[in-house]
């Protein structure tokens, strides 16, 4: 998962985009990049690491220009550790271009191959973005044959081109050197995309993001969502268009992005996280009544900060006291995002720490956003008994995570999440709890879509095995679960030969900027 920004203004984007990226930061805390436009001219900073800790006032004076995009990077396995991987991505043909990501793409080896052999491209890292991106370029060379310009017509069938060649998940910001800001969104929408805008002087700037909530310490308004197979372009001196590129495109957002990903207080799709968290809270209220001793339970703390909407209604709906018991240290970065399970384990007991007064003598009903690998959960039952709890009960806001996410969030195989192949029952025993509820996938997606009625269904593939790109079958999986993990899929996907070569090329890297 990743945070991507693109503004077209009238004044110097750098602060802006720097105070937007800070307001993503949660999609991703790995690497950080700006590119902004000045003419024909690229300016571009990034690297490894957090945005306060990427940029300087050396590297914000040098990023000119009144239109720019930026990216916070998801981190993950694999080439994580090399800042060549930090985005936006640049390609000087056929016209100059960056682009930056959002999502993860389900066939990267067989564009690769394509670009790589067929397109006579060059990529130069393991990212699927770079890829997207080189496909994008072809397409745009393809649409401008041996003209000298390119019209905003053919910038919208060079995307149509590129939906009918890539699968997968993807919320894409480009700048094209002299023409403007394009944005698109995957034909499922499982990626989210929306747009802003403000007007001053009789004067309009556009802002697009990961998530409305970059918008309003920037002084936008929201004006919607990119729909799904919707390219939208704003040219230099700040036309807005728009056009649909994907046939048969559908609104399928990920599931996951309301449980756990999108921060509070966006809205998106049409849903307000929030009240979408409140709202999981009541159902899951109902099934822990069902399911568990509810005259056992003292006390219902969350797990922060995700879970606390739904911990706090829940205990409303159950009539049950609310305490905050753990507390969570901000500098400690999300810790199933993080790779490796010992650097997971490590950092559990550093980004929460328990008040013993507020456990001892207790039995208490703990409640998250998720489990996943359950290697946080395992923990932080154990932190709780050492508190001095009687009984800890668990309850999961989301469904079993039982199968791997190929959509951009770091949940690459079978083996490695703690519901596969198990009963509720087996994983409290895994996790040492006294009992686990988890919500129903049903009751998960009626809770949202009543929030938003024209959303047709989600991407729900963590928790039922469904993909919903139709290309990702058991073989799939299976390759999966074999493959090399990377912080994109080309080194999962792509042929050994072509990791291999890709490899080589970057043998000299010493992964500075």
């Amino acid at each position: 998962m990743c945070g991507v920004l693109g503004i077209v203004g009238h004044e110097p984007v750098n602060q802006m985009l720097y105070d937007g990226l800070q307001m993503l930061q949660h999609r991703g805390q790995d690497a950080a990049g700006i590119v902004t436009m000045q003419g024909n001219m690229f300016h571009m900073h990034k690297a490894k690491g957090m945005v306060r800790d990427v940029f300087r006032t050396r590297n914000m004076r040098d990023l000119l220009g009144n239109s720019g995009i930026a990216h916070v990077r998801y981190p993950t396995a694999g080439n994580a550790d090399s800042s060549a991987e930090a985005q936006p991505f640049y390609v000087n043909s056929p016209f100059g271009m960056v682009l930056a990501h959002n999502g993860n793409l389900t066939n990267t080896d067989e564009l690769y191959e394509n670009v790589c052999y067929t397109d006579l491209r060059h990529v130069n890292t393991r990212s699927d973005s770079e890829v997207l991106l080189n496909v994008l370029a072809r397409e745009i060379e393809l649409q401008v044959g041996k003209g000298t310009r390119l019209s905003v017509n053919q910038v919208f069938d060079a995307v149509t081109g590129l939906h009918k060649r890539v699968r997968g998940a993807y919320g894409v910001v480009v700048l094209i050197a002299g023409y403007g800001l394009l944005a698109f969104r995957d034909p499922n929408g499982i990626r989210p995309l929306c747009l802003g805008k403000k007007s001053e002087d009789g004067r309009t700037s556009y802002i697009v993001a990961s998530e409305s909530v970059a918008f309003p310490s920037l002084g936008y308004e929201f004006e919607r969502d990119i729909a799904p197979g919707e390219a939208v372009f704003v040219s230099e001196d700040g036309q807005l268009y728009h056009r649909e590129c994907a046939d048969n495109a559908r609104l399928y957002p990920c599931l996951f992005e309301y449980v756990y990903f999108a921060r509070p207080d966006s809205l998106m799709d049409g849903v307000p996280v929030y009240q979408a968290r409140l709202n999981m809270g009541v159902s899951l209220a109902e099934k822990v009544r069902r399911e568990l001793p509810l005259d056992e339970i003292d006390v219902i703390m969350p797990i922060p900060d995700t879970s606390r909407p739904s911990a706090m209604e829940l205990a409303q709906h159950l009539g049950k006291p609310y305490r905050e018991g753990l507390f969570k240290n901000r500098y400690i970065g999300r810790t199933f995002i993080m790779p490796g399970q010992a650097t997971r384990k490590k950092s559990v007991r550093q980004k929460l720490n328990p008040m013993t007064y507020e456990f001892a003598g207790k039995s208490v009903l703990l409640v998250d956003d998720s489990i996943v690998r359950g290697t946080t959960s395992r923990e932080i039952v154990e932190m709780v008994r050492e508190a001095g709890a009687t009984k800890v009960y668990f309850a999961s806001a989301a469904p079993e995570v039982r199968f791997p996410n190929v959509y951009g969030i770091d949940m690459p195989t079978r083996e490695e999440l703690i519901a596969n192949g198990r009963s509720a029952a087996e994983i409290a025993a895994e996790i040492g709890a006294d009992g686990v509820v988890f919500q129903d996938l049903d009751d998960l997606k009626t809770v949202v879509r009543a929030l938003n009625p024209a959303i047709e269904d989600f991407d729900t593939s963590c928790f039922d095995g469904v993909y919903i790109t139709g290309d990702v079958d058991e073989t799939y999986l299976q390759r999966l679960s074999g493959g090399v993990k990377s912080s994109s899929a080309v080194a999962a996907y792509v042929k050994p030969s072509l990791i291999e070569h890709s490899v080589s090329i970057r043998d000299d890297d010493d992964g500075e900027e």
